[in-house]
């Protein structure tokens, strides 16, 4: 299992880097990203400490963490340059926070994301038909969310994905240590949305490109 969206407590979640790395580590995780939210008052503050420590637990784990960001809440004509800015100062994966349907994400979001350079857009709830071929074009991973709230559209995503050939990839946006989950439900999470197990091998493909 590789896990590219997770929290420290260098945002909301509740776990130094190295406990985050450690717990999925022993859950049986193969690699995980660190990405805590960002926007352009914190971004030059939270990557290099995360690109820092990564490099540290690097040398002496099992597991493979990535340094990164999920670009949050950010004003859409503000977030390629945001994405440009995260992209100088270390972070290998960039989320950005998608226009789910359970937080008031700004309209334009997901579009404005897609003509970024990003690596993942999150959640991104009732995603158009035309933003999903945007995706697939630019060669952008689309998520399918573990999060409660989040994965209210993860059907709606899968199947636009599923018409299209748009990459795919789960994530668990993990908070706390109970976020964190093993292959077997994220294959039930997978097939939840409509898709299935040789689907879910896809998606660990898709993310193994960035260990």
């Amino acid at each position: 299992m590789i896990d590219l969206h997770t929290h420290t407590f260098f945002s909301d979640g509740v776990l130094i880097p190295s406990e985050l790395a450690r717990r999925a580590e022993d859950a049986g995780l193969k690699g995980i990203a660190i990405t805590d939210h960002g926007d352009s008052s914190n971004i030059d503050y939270i990557i290099p400490r995360i690109v820092s420590v990564a490099i540290d637990l690097n040398r002496f784990m099992s597991i493979k963490v990535i340094p990164g960001i999920e670009l949050t809440h950010v004003p859409p004509p503000l977030i390629s340059e945001c994405a440009r800015r995260a992209r100088s100062l270390g972070a290998r994966i960039i989320i950005v926070h998608g226009e789910t349907i359970v937080e008031p994400v700004a309209p334009g979001t997901n579009r404005a994301a897609l003509d970024s350079d990003i690596n993942i857009l999150a959640h991104p709830g009732l995603i158009t038909e035309e933003e999903v071929l945007m995706a697939k074009e630019r060669g952008i991973l689309l998520e399918i969310s573990a999060r409660k709230g989040h994965s209210l559209t993860n059907g709606h995503v899968a199947k636009l994905a599923l018409q299209t050939g748009a990459k795919l990839v789960i994530n668990t946006d993990t908070h706390e240590p109970s976020d964190l989950i093993g292959r077997n439900q994220a294959i039930k999470i997978v097939c939840g949305a409509g898709l299935t197990e040789d689907d879910f091998n896809i998606m660990q493909q898709n993310a193994s490109v960035f260990l």
